[in-house]
This record gives C-alpha cells, sequence and structure tokens, in this order.
C-alpha cells in the first residue's frame, strides 16, 4: 500500500464531510438591514435551522469535486447532535482507492472523530487479516481541526443554516423544482473570518492546499416544511453537494470491532509530518 496514494485520498473523501459538519456559531452580526426582504429570509433560515437541528439525522446523496477532478460521490446516512456520524457508501473509483478496496464501493464510517474504511484484508503490514482501516481526524486536520467534530454545534447541517443568518449578500432566488419538489433557492457569501470552527478544520496546510481557501458561497434549496432539500457550499476550489432524501429514523452509527480494525492514524500522521 502506497502512503501518499492513500494519504491523499483519505482527506480528499475526509474533507467533504468537514465542509458540511465544522461550522459554529460565531459572533458575527448579521446584515439584514443590506438586503431586500431580509426578515422573510431570515425567518425562514431560522425555522429551517430550528426543524433540522430537531430531527437529529438524514438519509443523503452527496459529491464532492476538488478542481477539475472527478466527483467523488457518497451515499448514506448523517446523525449529529454529539458530533458528526456518518455511514456511507463511497464510489471506490472515483476515490481512487482500488488498491485497497475491489468492490466498486467502499463502506466509509465517521464515528467519534474517527474514520473508518471497509477494506479487503491486506497480506502484511497495519491491515493484515483486518476488515476495516481506521484513521482519526487529527492525522489529517491537526488537534486543532479535529476539535471541529467535537461538541453540539459540530457535524449538524443546522449548524451550517445558521452562517446564513449571519452572511452578507444574502439572496432570495425565488421557487425552483429539485428533486420533484417545490423549493425556495437562497444563497449567501461567508468570509473566511466568520466561519468560526470551519477555519479551524481548514487551517493545516494540507487541507488549505487542497480546498485553495477562501471564501464559502453557500447555495440552499428549503422545502414547504422548512427542511433543505439541496444544500451546495464552494470554499476555494472544492464544492460539495448534498441532497436531502430523508430525515429523522436513521439507524445509529457504531465504531467496528477493534479486533477487524488496523489502525493507520500514526503512519499517515508520520507521513504527512514528513511532507512538511
Amino acid at each position: 500500500m502506497k502512503l501518499k496514494y492513500t494519504a491523499a485520498w483519505v482527506g480528499f473523501t475526509a474533507a467533504a464531510t468537514v465542509a458540511v459538519s465544522a461550522c459554529g456559531s460565531g459572533g458575527v452580526k448579521t446584515a439584514a438591514s443590506a438586503v431586500d426582504g431580509a426578515d422573510k429570509i431570515m425567518a425562514a433560515l431560522s425555522r429551517a435551522t430550528d426543524r433540522t437541528d430537531q430531527l437529529g439525522s438524514a438519509k443523503v446523496r452527496m459529491s464532492t469535486v476538488i478542481g477539475a477532478g472527478a466527483p467523488v460521490t457518497m451515499n448514506g446516512t448523517f446523525s449529529w447532535g454529539d458530533g458528526l456520524a456518518m455511514d456511507v457508501l463511497m464510489d471506490t473509483k472515483s476515490a481512487k482507492m482500488e488498491a485497497l478496496q475491489h468492490s466498486s464501493t467502499i463502506r466509509t464510517l465517521l464515528v467519534d472523530g474517527a474514520y473508518y474504511y471497509d477494506v479487503d484484508p491486506q497480506a502484511s503490514g497495519p491491515l493484515k487479516g483486518k476488515q476495516w482501516m481506521k484513521i482519526d481526524s487529527s492525522a489529517l486536520f491537526g488537534d486543532k481541526g479535529a476539535q471541529a467534530f467535537s461538541g453540539n454545534s459540530a457535524g449538524n447541517p443546522a449548524a451550517t443554516l445558521k452562517y446564513l443568518k449571519y452572511a452578507k449578500n444574502v439572496k432570495d432566488f425565488g421557487t425552483e423544482t429539485v428533486d420533484g419538489q417545490r423549493t425556495t433557492h437562497y444563497q449567501a457569501v461567508v468570509d473566511q473570518a466568520q466561519m468560526g470552527k470551519f477555519k479551524d478544520a481548514y487551517g493545516s496546510d494540507g487541507m488549505t492546499a487542497m480546498t485553495g481557501g477562501g471564501s464559502m458561497t453557500m447555495n440552499l434549496w428549503l422545502n414547504a416544511r422548512d427542511l433543505p432539500v439541496r444544500l451546495k457550499e464552494r470554499i476555494g476550489k472544492m464544492t460539495v453537494t448534498m441532497d436531502f432524501e430523508k430525515f429523522g429514523a436513521t439507524a445509529p452509527v457504531k465504531a467496528p470491532p477493534a479486533a477487524q480494525t488496523g489502525d493507520l492514524t500514526q503512519v499517515i500522521e508520520d507521513y504527512r509530518k514528513k511532507q512538511g
């Protein structure tokens, strides 16, 4: 297994989950007075935030693109509250992880700030005879960035919605049909300085190089029940799109048995340190 290959692409796939999860509430004052119809927009966003927060989980379809690269797709469930958890199937080929999994999809879990990849057991090394590969988020984002996954504000799509209330240049593009539902389309731009925990997760040199840094542009489509149907974010050269198919009633996400797991956290951390 080539460590350079593995570290780069684990970081790529991990980046997507941070984009929709690492924002926490901040101390930025709203610029509502500069937006036409701001009261109506803010009321809608507030309702969406509360409803999404209360439901606690969702089934999603997700796509991540960095630069001119091919999209990496994920399908499965996200849950939030006490940090982000996810259980998704990721396209193996587009994620360039064929060296670890022969199947067309690779199951990926995020539990308590650690990523688990359902891999083919290897003949030697840390993954010898193991069904799962574990990498702690601290090896990818550093200790400070990894803390973005902890607490009730992290890992929650509602946390991202809160930033729509604080952002400048909020716009209402009116009604659009998305995934067969009638929605209202909103957009906002958030400066990097306003991102709270988000900038901690993206503060490392590796993540900044991957995304290009800079401001975040969010597009959100809300249905008649004030729930997000689609969330699209652009951070630098990375674009993340999430389609919400179902809210609530998802199974708890649990870490795989330790005996079936090979931990590559230290290996990846040492490699990344050597790179710079």
